[in-house]
């Protein structure tokens, strides 16, 4: 380890759930065609293909069929992921689908991945120079996720569907509620979806049973929490929040009638009571029985497979430039060492800054007016975006205690000036963070990023393609710059808090690695705790190591994805000096949209040189 001994705040810090981040593109990014430094020497304009000959063109509609068709095989999985996606799908040319969750088993996930090799087997048959400029990007961009998710092949059962705070179990309660009613089809539809939740769920612990079986069950304590966690869901009708959030919006629905609405609330009633509450107690009652059949308390790398399913995890949620897990552990212990260093530098040069930072606040903590003081700081720095509307709204009292502090919500892709951020309440984080909060969901974060790329987009297929490690990456990102955008902060103590979040989300990380790819016991959490960061508390210690080994990546594929962007920053600073603007960095970052890092990375080299030769 690099790390010298530095005392920092003994904090656990609190991950933010995003509920249906899509991946987009925009419309400006570099050309592909831009010869890269390598490349110069070896290539030359008349070596390059004729994109308007017949093979061309040819070449250029299979392409664009196969995206048609990956678009539209997405989206329908099930109706919950077509709603959320498409407020029109007949716009789309969609209009034959099934109502209903979908199928979740491993036969389905196996059939996937087959249907995922043919179609890799079609891209790849393609010459991408022969391409579209911007179908060059799409081409990279799928070849290179379909290639990771051939490392998840043959280990299916290794993916877990329920995870305290953040799995299905959680998630699924939000989505429904949340659930947009545009006319009285959509509540319709809705009641057949909901109907379907007990078969839905009966697949989900069968699969439960499978992992049981093959001995890659959760531990005890994952299933004490999630059974804890999901008691309000048993709740009857007249008090589940299934019931009432469900009538709330049909008295707030426009076009129906009296009699219509009493209706829906009757039939609503009976669904939940029939299907919604005896699902969630099957799950519950299932996974009570099933205690005990655990064999792996400790990182998933315990598991036979487990390396190579984390390495999997990493790869498909990052993309990340790093060669090796060695690399990505290294960058991760660099990061947090160079905000460690820039904490101790400034400490070091104010040291009356404790009294400061013993009374540090945010200046606002109503939520309207931290995103209205966060819209107008970004105009500076972050490219101009217009046109969207946006709401807050608190987490059901119901479900405070299963959710993290805050999330997006997603529009869909064909109505996304209208966002939702959730606000939990009930968090531990307390109104001491909020500010941050909401930069990372929403200006400059999630929410911004959403807008920016979706108005740019003309690329369905992109919007469909999932990226944490850059969606989650720009939004921790987003949140450390917010803490200088707050003018009553003095500059010293906001540089000091933001260095200070980044090396407690790092410290989460580098134990999330070392954990669940490492092999690291609890024990060594602690011994690392107390020896480089004077942290001797053991609570602290279990409570890192039960969060990393409960939802093994989650800390690298957010900090992962900041230490991608931080090194871009770095080596774009380095190289421009002075003729650096961080407008024109954000710009490139949003133009290009969420895609593996190790696809960005040649258009950053391209697009670095053609600003440092002074072009645009």
């Amino acid at each position: 380890m690099t790390h010298k001994k530095r005392r920092i705040p003994a904090a656990v810090l609190a991950l933010f759930l995003v509920l249906g981040i899509l991946a987009g593109c925009a419309g400006r990014t570099p050309d592909p065609n831009v010869p890269l430094p390598s490349q110069t020497e070896t290539e030359s304009p008349e070596t390059l293909p004729d994109i308007s000959s017949e093979e061309a063109q040819k070449a250029q509609s299979t392409f664009e069929d196969l995206c048609k068709q990956l678009f539209t095989d997405q989206v329908t999985q099930s109706y919950l992921t077509l709603h959320y996606t498409l407020k029109d799908p007949a716009a789309y040319g969609i209009t034959d689908y099934d109502i209903s969750f979908g199928d979740f088993s491993r036969e389905a996930m196996e059939q996937a991945h087959k249907e995922q090799e043919n179609l890799y087997q079609q891209v790849n048959s393609i010459d991408p120079a022969l391409l579209l400029d911007n179908q060059k990007l799409t081409y990279r961009i799928l070849m290179k996720s379909l290639e990771y998710e051939q490392e998840a092949q043959g280990l299916e059962l290794y993916y877990e569907p329920l995870v305290p705070s953040s799995g299905i179990q959680s998630q699924l309660p939000v989505l429904l509620t949340e659930y947009a009613f545009y006319d009285k089809e959509d509540v319709e539809h809705y009641l057949t979806l909901l109907s379907d939740i007990d078969r839905y769920f009966e697949q989900i612990l069968a699969f439960e049973k499978e992992r049981s079986a093959a001995g890659l069950f959760m531990t005890d304590t994952c299933a004490d929490e999630i059974i804890s966690q999901a008691q309000p869901y048993l709740l009857s009708a007249e008090h589940n929040l299934m019931g009432t959030e469900f009538n709330a919006k049909i008295d707030a629905m426009e076009g129906l009638n009296a009699e219509e609405k009493k209706a829906f609330k009757e039939q609503n009633q009976q669904v939940v009571t029939e299907h919604f509450i005896p699902a969630y107690k099957a799950l519950l009652e299932g996974l009570e029985a099933l205690k005990g059949t655990g064999t792996n308390a400790e990182g998933i790398c315990q598991f036979p497979d487990g390396k190579l399913y984390y390495q999997y995890l990493v790869d498909s949620s990052i993309g990340p430039t790093y060669q090796t897990m060695d690399d990505l552990q290294k960058a991760i212990e660099d990061q947090i060492d160079d905000s460690l260093s820039a904490m101790s530098q400034i400490m070091k040069q104010n040291p009356e800054i404790n009294d400061e930072l013993d009374q540090f606040h945010f200046s606002e903590s109503d939520p309207e007016k931290i995103l209205s003081l966060l819209k107008g700081a970004v105009s500076e720095d972050f490219p101009e975006v217009n046109g969207y509307e946006y709401v807050t709204k608190y987490v059901p009292k119901e479900l405070e205690q299963s959710l993290n502090p805050a999330f997006f919500l997603v529009p869909p892709i064909d109505d996304y000036k209208n966002c939702t951020i959730y606000i939990n309440g009930g968090s531990s984080a307390g109104t001491d963070t909020l500010f941050t909060t909401l930069a990372h969901e929403g200006i400059p974060g999630h929410l911004y990023q959403n807008v920016y790329f979706l108005s740019h987009c003309d690329d369905p297929v992109r919007k469909v393609l999932s990226f944490l490690g850059y969606s989650e990456g720009w939004a921790v990102y987003s949140e450390y710059y917010a803490y200088t955008l707050d003018t009553s902060v003095s500059p010293e103590v906001s540089q000091i808090m933001a260095y200070n979040a980044s090396a407690m989300l790092g410290l989460h990380a580098l134990i999330d690695l070392n954990v669940n790819y490492y092999g690291w016991t609890q024990d060594q959490v602690a011994d690392y705790l107390k020896q480089f960061f004077s942290i001797d508390q053991e609570q602290v210690a279990e409570a890192i190591y039960q969060a990393v080994r409960s939802n093994p990546s989650n800390y690298v594929a957010y900090y992962g994805g900041y230490c991608e962007i931080m090194k871009m920053k770095t080596e774009a600073e380095n190289t421009l000096k002075e003729q650096f603007q961080p407008l024109r960095f954000h710009q490139f970052l949003l133009d290009m949209g969420p895609m593996p890092f190790a696809v960005m990375d040649r258009y950053f080299k391209a697009w670095l040189l053609t600003y440092s030769l002074g072009g645009e």
